[in-house]
C-alpha cells in the first residue's frame, strides 16, 4: 500500500532537489526522523536505498550525455568502497535500533547538515578563493586527495546518508578546477550510485531499511524532481539556497538538541570503559 503522506513528502523533497541539486539525504533523512518519528538508523538505511534508486537514473542520463569523468569516479570509489565496508562492519557491532546507534547517527547527521548548510551559503566563495590561490595541483597529489575524499564520503554517507551531494561537488570543484560544472555534477552522481547502493544493502542486511516507505517516497519524488527541474531556472537560485541552508541549520540544531542527552550518555559510558 502507498502511504499518501510519505508520497507527499517525497514530492516536496523531489521538487527541492530538482530546483537546487542538493542531495535528497540532507532533506529526506531529517524529515523521516522529525516528522514521521522513524528511528534514525532506519531513516538512514531507507534513504540510502532510495538514493541509490534515484541517483541511478541521474547517472544514466549523465552517462549518455558524456558528462561523467569515470577516472574521477574510480578514484572516489577506491576510497569510499573500503571505507563504507569498514563503517558497515563497525555498525554491525552495534544494535542499530539501540541507543548507541541512535546517538551515533544523530551526532554525525547533525554535523553533516551543519556542513551542508554552510556549503550552500559559502561554497561558491570558498571555491573561488581556493582557485585564486591554487592555480594548479600536482596530478599525483590530486589523485591521492580524491581517494581520501572518497573515504571521507564513505564514512559520512554510510552513517548519516548525507554528504554525497553538496560536499562531494565542492570537493571536486576544488580538486579539478578545469573540469566543467556539468562533468563535476555527473561524476559526483555516478560515484554516489555504488556508494549508496553498498551502504544501503549493508543497512538492509542489518534490518534498517523500510521498503514500504521507499515505495511511497518514489511515487511522489520522481514527478517532484521533474517538476523542480522545470522550475529551476524560474526561481532565484541564491534566495532558494539561503532558505534551504537556513532550514537545514534549524533542523540540524533541533536534532542535536533533542538527542544531546543520549549522545552525552554514550560518550560517558565509552569513557568509563577506557582504562586510565
Amino acid at each position: 500500500m502507498i502511504d499518501p503522506l510519505f508520497s507527499l513528502s517525497g514530492f516536496a523533497v523531489g521538487v527541492l532537489v530538482g530546483m537546487t541539486g542538493v542531495g535528497g539525504g540532507a532533506l529526506m533523512t531529517p524529515l523521516l526522523i522529525l516528522l514521521f518519528g522513524v528511528h534514525p538508523a532506519t531513516a538512514v538505511g531507507t534513504d540510502l536505498v532510495y538514493a541509490a534508486i534515484t541517483k541511478t537514473g541521474g547517472s544514466v542520463v549523465h552517462g549518455f550525455a558524456r558528462s561523467v569523468d569515470w577516472r574521477v569516479v574510480r578514484r572516489l570509489a577506491a576510497g569510499s568502497t573500503p571505507a563504507t565496508l569498514f563503517t558497515l562492519f563497525v555498525l554491525s557491532k552495534l544494535s542499530l535500533h539501540g541507543d548507541a546507534a541512535r546517538s551515533l547517527v544523530t551526532v554525525v547527521l547533525s554535523l553533516a547538515l551543519f556542513v551542508t548548510s554552510f556549503i550552500l551559503v559559502f561554497g561558491q566563495s570558498l571555491v573561488a578563493l581556493y582557485r585564486a590561490r591554487m592555480s594548479s595541483l600536482d596530478p599525483r597529489r590530486t589523485a591521492l586527495v580524491t581517494v581520501l575524499v572518497g573515504a571521507m564520503l564513505g564514512v559520512l554517507v554510510t552513517i548519516s546518508s548525507v554528504g554525497a551531494g553538496a560536499i562531494g561537488v565542492v570537493a571536486l570543484l576544488m580538486l579539478y578546477p578545469q573540469m566543467p560544472m556539468a562533468r563535476v555534477v555527473g561524476s559526483d552522481i555516478a560515484h554516489a550510485v555504488p556508494l549508496t547502493l553498498i551502504a544501503g544493502l549493508g543497512h538492509w542486511g542489518m534490518g534498517a531499511v523500510d521498503w514500504h516507505i521507499i515505495g511511497s517516497l518514489l511515487v511522489g519524488s520522481l514527478p517532484g524532481i521533474f517538476i523542480g527541474s522545470y522550475f529551476a531556472i524560474r526561481v532565484p537560485e541564491r534566495a532558494l539556497r539561503l532558505v534551504l541552508a537556513t532550514t537545514l541549520f534549524v533542523v540540524a540544531s533541533r536534532i542535536a538538541y533533542e538527542h544531546a542527552g543520549a549522545a552525552s550518555d554514550m560518550i560517558t559510558a565509552f569513557t568509563r570503559r577506557v582504562p586510565n
